[in-house]
This record gives C-alpha cells, sequence and structure tokens, in this order.
C-alpha cells in the first residue's frame, strides 16, 4: 500500500509542476502579445548614475520580466525593474529589498525543498532555456530563446515553437563546503573565476557552490538562477558549472557576466519537465539522446524534431 501511496503523491507532485510551467508558458504568450518578444534571460544595461558600474548588475531574470502577466501579481507591483538589481556596492537596490523577497508558488516545484539557506531572496526551480551551451556556456548571442538582452520574435524561431525549448526546472542547492568529501550534483555546482568554459577546466577545479546555493533567487537573471542550457543531459552525472567574466582586461559592459553549463533537473523519476515555446509541457526521459536533447534547445538549428 505505501509503494502506491508514494506513487500517487509522486504523480501529483508532477502534474503540479506541469501545471506551474503552463503557467509559465502563458504568461510568456501574454509577453509575447503585448511586446512582440519572447523575455529576455537576463538585462544589461548601464546604470546612469554609476556608468561605470557593471552592466550585469541589472542582471533581472526572464521570470521578473513575465512576472506582470502572471496571476499572482504581487511581485511585480513590488518591483522596480528600471534600477539595478545591484548596486555596485554588491548590495540589492534599496527599492527591491523586500520585493526580491516575496515567493512565487508557481516558481516551485513541489518536489522539492522550497527553500534555500539564502532568506534574502525567495527562490526559484524553473529556469529559461539560453540553447544548446556551445560556445563555452555564455549568457550573450547564444542559439536558444532566453539570453542577455535578447527580443527573440517568434518568426525567428525557425525550427518551430512546438519543437522549441522555452524553459524547464532545475532542484534547488543546498550549501557544502570546499573541504566536503562528498559532493551531490543534484544540489551542489563547481565554479571557475573565468568565463568561456571548458570541460577540463570544469572538471579539474575543487571550488564548490560559490557565494550562493543554485536557484536561491527567481529575480537574478544568471545561470545559478533562472537561466539553464542542454550541454548536459537531465539530471547528469556531471556537475553543473559556473564562470564568470572578471579581471583587469574586462570592460562595464562585460564584467561579471555570468558563464554557465546547467543541467535540467528534478526529483521526479526519470526525467524533467520542459515548458515549449508554443506552451506545451513534455516530460523528457534522463536518457535521452544529446543530440536530440540540444535540438530541443536551439531555434533554427535546422534538426528534425525529436520523435
Amino acid at each position: 500500500m505505501l509503494p502506491a501511496i508514494q506513487a500517487a503523491r509522486g504523480s501529483a507532485r508532477n502534474t503540479q509542476c506541469k501545471n506551474n510551467l503552463r503557467q509559465l508558458g502563458i504568461a510568456s504568450q501574454n509577453h509575447v502579445s503585448a511586446l512582440g518578444y519572447f523575455p529576455p534571460g537576463t538585462t544589461a544595461q548601464e546604470y546612469p548614475a554609476v556608468p561605470a558600474a557593471p552592466w550585469t548588475f541589472y542582471r533581472w531574470s526572464g521570470l521578473a520580466h513575465v512576472s506582470p502577466y502572471m496571476e499572482n501579481t504581487a511581485a511585480y507591483d513590488a518591483i522596480d525593474l528600471t534600477v539595478p538589481l545591484y548596486t555596485p556596492q554588491l548590495v540589492v537596490s534599496d527599492e527591491n529589498v523586500d520585493a526580491v523577497r516575496i515567493r512565487v508558488p508557481e516558481f516551485l516545484c513541489p518536489s522539492d525543498i522550497g527553500q534555500t539557506e539564502n532568506t534574502d531572496f525567495a527562490p526559484t526551480n524553473y529556469a529559461l532555456c539560453t540553447g544548446s551551451g556551445i560556445g563555452g556556456g555564455a549568457p550573450h548571442d547564444t542559439d536558444g530563446l532566453a539570453f542577455e538582452n535578447s527580443r527573440v520574435r517568434p518568426a525567428r524561431i525557425q525550427d518551430g515553437l512546438s519543437n522549441t525549448a522555452l524553459a524547464s526546472e532545475s532542484t534547488l542547492g543546498q550549501p557544502a563546503g570546499n573541504g566536503a568529501t562528498d559532493h551531490d550534483t543534484q544540489l551542489e555546482y563547481k565554479f571557475i573565476t573565468r568565463k568561456d568554459l571548458t570541460e577540463s577546466r570544469c572538471a579539474s577545479t575543487q571550488q564548490w557552490n560559490v557565494t550562493d546555493p543554485r536557484g536561491f533567487a527567481w529575480v537574478n537573471g544568471e545561470y545559478r538562477c533562472a537561466m539553464y542550457n542542454h550541454y548536459l543531459l537531465p539530471n547528469s552525472a556531471v556537475p553543473d558549472c559556473m564562470g564568470v567574466e572578471a579581471g583587469f582586461n574586462s570592460t562595464p559592459q562585460t564584467r561579471f557576466r555570468p558563464y554557465g553549463w546547467r543541467a535540467a533537473r528534478s526529483n521526479h523519476s526519470g526525467g524533467v519537465n520542459v515548458l515549449m515555446a508554443d506552451g506545451s509541457v513534455m516530460f523528457v526521459s534522463d536518457d535521452v539522446d544529446l543530440a536530440v536533447w540540444q535540438a530541443m534547445a536551439t531555434r533554427d538549428g535546422g534538426e528534425l524534431p525529436p520523435q
């Protein structure tokens, strides 16, 4: 009896997760109807008050941009997207300190824990798809639908809306010190202090969960939070890997740009839920062919759709 009850509960949680993604799909379609394009993965622009500040400090996520089109509008009503998420002092802008703590139930999968240890922000299980991840996990000019300052119109999705991933899910992270000997790829990510990820760099680094755990803030447009790609298979045993453009050679336009190879991950049995650009939701198995999985992430790759 107990296994049957557990299976029924798991199925109900999976159904609710799919419904959450459908709500995100409806909000994204309403964003398209209002503005003509899908929400960006993240934003970056000059801060007039401090021109030398990194443009990436705006960093509002696609989830923040679709929030006015969600049924729960309390978060959007409280957020001021006209100012950066982060100030040059590396703290949340005064206008948004309270808003970024507002929990949006539709952004949380019921199969997960519901909160990271960072209580200064409200978390998210859902992230927009930047593409295949080929090209070093860049956040800009990618082959998917949602990237830095993207304004992808439906007509640009040559592979078809029903064949192109818009969003998926990921498990919330938990902190674990760099001295830990065992690391859970469902909870932790690797980090390198440079851009243009390579598999060898990611494999060799011993830095884990730098600063904050995965999914800690739904407002934050970076790979740790509200962006992901299809470089790794769903629920991959290979750890997610994050990087950042830093150093004296970077410019305000590029400084602290977040790079990443972040897999879709879930606590569902055997796979993850994926929201397509037409608003449909499909369950994709962990053992999907990598070429098919990456084809789903591109908007105009010309690949055959999955059968």
